[in-house]
């Protein structure tokens, strides 16, 4: 009951504008208050504290700046001319351009807003001049963006790690093969709307040009060898693979592509710490709320009762895909997983469900929140750069979304999916 009533108050907060962070902080230390009295509020502060500096959660500002750096120094534009190259022939190009530059930006940012803020701002003009409905650019651009989630590094996977206590690297890999299963897939039914409306081909294939292009985008492309490979060889930790990622992309812009000056980096470092302001916050309000969900015994209750009712995983996962996209309607990733994982994890170790795949579902199930009202951080982003009505492009938006629930139904029912490069390489 007191669960239910809790609920019901945070999510009245939020109908009412009240930040997440706070609406969860309100909730958490109510709760306190109602159970223990005054008294249960005197170690609020150091519990608050104690949940936002934890190691693992610094990857999270160090590879929001770096994108921010790297967005700074023109990446974006180098990016695009090279996969313009790349698929500029192909009838509908310009909007499979638009997901494999969103592919690439995703192992550096992790982040699918900072995706369409760098690529939507190039991307979705360019594609209305070119004569493609600004409700397709905005659709196509918005879905893209969510394989930031899915393609490592991935602030999301970072978030749960921390939440779920699972291990970071294996989760990374884990989400590569989706990731790039699903980008090619959009891709397909990219090339499949081109041959019915008739959409333009973008320039003609020249190697001389792929040739160029490769070589003036060559530095970017070291960042997430950089990135990836110093994680998945287990010579750094995420933390440090993300610092690493900093130092990088100041280097790349600053020294070699001379396009960093101070300005652009104050405004990445302003643009950074909001962004990460906004996470922390949540993450010491949810600290709050762990503590007295622990102390209740919640998450154990909950285990019981679904276990009473079904022991079998893949019933649970049926469940949970369910619970997941629902609060993925109303919460963003970040406040959706700190809320939300530390409550089901009981119950996902009960049934014998391996925390890795478990947390790639999770991302899945988030990322699809991401491009479904009323939320819809990624969506709205995407429709304000394209000017374009949300709910017209939520229509023309579902059959990516369609794309994204197949994956997510694959990765939930075919395990090796996902885990086939983890077993591979770390069992």
């Amino acid at each position: 009951m007191t669960v239910a009533l809790m609920f019901l108050g945070l999510v009245g907060l939020i109908l009412l504008n009240v930040p997440i962070a706070v609406s969860l902080g309100v909730v958490a230390m109510s709760a306190m208050v109602y159970s223990g009295g005054m008294d249960a509020l005197l170690n609020a502060a150091i519990v608050m504290y104690t949940g936002a500096t934890s190691f693992p959660l610094l990857a999270i500002p160090l590879f929001i700046l770096a994108g921010a750096i790297m967005n700074s120094s023109s990446l974006s534009r180098r990016l695009i001319a090279f996969a313009s190259a790349l698929f500029g022939f192909v009838k509908g190009g310009l909007a499979m351009i638009n997901i494999a530059t969103s592919m690439f930006f995703a192992e550096i940012s992790g982040s699918a807003v900072a995706d369409v803020a760098a690529m939507g701002s190039i991307l979705i003009p360019a594609m209305k001049k070119k004569g493609y409905p600004k409700e397709f650019a905005a659709a196509i651009t918005s879905s893209s963006a969510t394989l930031a989630v899915i393609i490592p590094p991935s602030i999301p996977m970072i978030l749960y790690a921390v939440m779920a206590d699972a291990s970071v690297v294996q989760l990374f890999v884990a989400g590569i093969i989706p990731g790039i299963l699903c980008g090619g897939a959009m891709m397909g039914l990219c090339y499949w709307f081109a041959k019915r409306r008739n959409y333009p081909v973008e320039e003609m294939f020249e190697w001389a040009k792929v040739k160029r292009t490769f070589r003036e985008a060559a530095w970017a492309f070291l960042l997430p060898l950089i990135i990836l490979g110093g994680i998945f060889g287990g010579i750094v930790t995420a933390t440090e693979g993300a610092a690493l990622a900093v130092l990088a992309a100041l280097f790349i812009g600053g020294v070699i592509y001379r396009e960093l000056d101070w300005k652009h980096l104050y405004d990445s470092m302003i643009e950074g710490a909001n962004q990460t302001a906004t996470v922390m916050l949540l993450v010491a309000a949810s600290a709050l709320l762990g503590v007295y969900l622990t102390e209740q015994q919640i998450p154990q209750q909950l285990a019981t009762w679904l276990s009473s009712i079904t022991s079998n995983r893949y019933a649970v996962l049926g469940i949970l895909n369910v619970f997941f996209l629902v609060i993925g309607l109303f919460l963003h990733s970040a406040a959706a997983i700190i809320l939300v994982v530390p409550i089901v994890m009981p119950l996902v170790k009960t049934v014998g469900i391996d925390p890795v795949h478990f947390g790639l579902i999770v991302t899945l199930n988030l990322g699809i929140g991401q491009q479904t009202p009323p939320v819809a951080s990624v969506l709205m982003a995407s429709c304000s750069i394209a000017k374009a009505d949300m709910w017209a492009v939520t229509k023309v938006n579902l059959p990516f979304i369609g794309l994204l629930v197949a994956t997510l139904l694959m990765v939930t029912y075919v395990p090796a999916i996902p885990l086939f490069l983890v077993e591979m390489f770390y069992q």
